[in-house]
């Protein structure tokens, strides 16, 4: 049975133990998400969404008690869709990432230069490449994506991807191209379920940024929709200080969240190209949308 929902970001921490240059500084209170509050929000969105993503903001490495997240998610058949720039990433993290639970992981691995710019990435990349060796033989089934999104040639990302890239294609045994046009290809396969992931950087959206339109779509409330740290719900993955508060699921039901007059609104407007929200008319990454 399909689901209403592809995917439901739910920001089990906004603390990232990196402070990458295109990822911009989380305003809102550190916190991490506490389990009662995690156990709430599975028990209501298990039979809305494909799988839930382990991120908004922040990194799940972070969150001392990933363990028992992710056991919830067993208990409820819940996939997870997993995000981290993998810097955190060790024996105990590894094989909590091997959980049946997990349906996909992501490692950013153009944060590591960008923060640590004259750091060898050995060890850095054998603890993935570990990881992923053992994954491929104990979860078959498991896709893992090694993600380059810096590919514009800014911040010397150029010449640090190349090196990324040839560190992958010696280890994995496959011909990488140096130079991708990511509006022609933005996934290589490596093996089996092993993909590399191209994008290029985009401009997080902001209040403070001029108007550039009314007129626009996006996947927001359709496809996905966010949850915050604190339970705010949010219309979609970019909203990172929670800007369009549609509710609160300590106080709400998500349903009754979904249902409510701002969310009807913005999702009616988004099914008409119009841009309803002030945050919306501001948000580059809609462009896309239009191609």
């Amino acid at each position: 049975m399909t689901k209403r929902f592809q995917k439901i970001n739910i920001e089990i921490s906004n603390i990232c133990n990196l402070q990458c240059s295109f990822c911009p500084e989380v305003v809102r209170s550190k916190k991490i998400m506490p389990l009662e509050l995690f156990q709430r929000i599975i028990q209501q969105v298990a039979a809305l969404t494909e799988q839930v993503c382990f991120h908004l903001m922040g990194d799940p490495l972070v969150h001392g008690e990933l363990a028992d997240f992710i056991q919830v998610c067993e208990q409820q058949e819940v996939k997870i869709f997993f995000v981290t720039n993998g810097v955190l990433l060790r024996e105990k993290q590894a094989q909590l990432l091997l959980s049946p639970a997990l349906r996909q992981v992501n490692f950013s691995l153009h944060s590591f230069h960008d923060n640590y710019p004259d750091r060898d990435p050995t060890v850095y990349l054998e603890r993935i490449f570990a990881y992923t060796e053992r994954a491929l033989l104990e979860r078959p089934d498991l896709y893992i994506n090694y993600r380059l999104w810096n590919l514009q040639e800014v911040r010397g990302a150029a010449s640090r991807n190349r090196e990324m890239l040839a560190r992958i294609s010696d280890r994995f045994s496959v011909n990488i191209e140096s130079h991708v046009d990511v509006r022609l290809k933005k996934s290589v396969h490596l093996k089996n379920r092993l993909y590399l992931h191209f994008d290029t950087e985009f401009i997080w959206h902001s209040v403070d940024l001029p108007i550039l339109g009314s007129k626009g779509t996006c996947y927001g409330l359709s496809s996905h929709f966010g949850i915050l740290v604190d339970g705010t719900v949010v219309p979609c993955c970019l909203d990172k200080e929670g800007a369009i508060p549609l509710g609160n699921i300590r106080d709400q039901e998500i349903l009754e969240i979904l249902d409510a007059p701002r969310s009807q609104a913005l999702l009616a407007g988004f099914r008409q190209k119009k841009l309803v929200e002030n945050l919306c008319q501001r948000c580059q990454y809609i462009e896309r949308f239009a191609k």
